[in-house]
């Protein structure tokens, strides 16, 4: 079995996330979606965990960070393609999400853009280019 990761993020209004999330193209699993929470499929190995502020308290003994105000990760997601990456941020913006900063050129093999969803969660999308690696 692969290692796969759950990113949970608290959220103020639970079903306005899932809006945004699904407007990138993303899918929710019923299975894990309830008045508390929604699992949010990014990948066969990646998941957003969308949780109520009030749930997502159960499982830290730490104030929940006003992601609005700090920057509490910023999460960073490969994809296969600039236009990829294009896609994903201008849908982020699309529905509702802020600019983080200017799109990146790293160098000629590395394009990013980056946003903080409708709670502030940071989010990176890029592309390595394979080839630039290649000998």
């Amino acid at each position: 079995m692969s290692t796969q990761i759950f990113v949970n993020l608290p959220v103020h209004d639970l079903e306005a996330a899932k809006t945004f999330y699904t407007a990138l193209g993303y899918t929710v699993d019923e299975q894990f979606t309830d008045e508390n929470a929604s699992s949010i499929i990014l990948s066969d190995t990646i998941y957003v965990m969308l949780l109520t502020a009030e749930f997502a308290q159960r499982f830290t003994n730490k104030a929940i960070a006003d992601a609005t105000a700090t920057t509490e990760v910023i999460n960073a997601l490969s994809v296969g393609s600039r236009a990829e990456v294009d896609r994903l941020a201008d849908a982020a913006f699309s529905a509702g999400a802020t600019a983080v900063k200017d799109p990146q050129e790293e160098g000629g093999f590395m394009y990013s853009r980056s946003f903080a969803d409708l709670d502030g969660h940071q989010w990176e999308v890029l592309f390595m280019d394979p080839t630039a690696f290649e000998g």
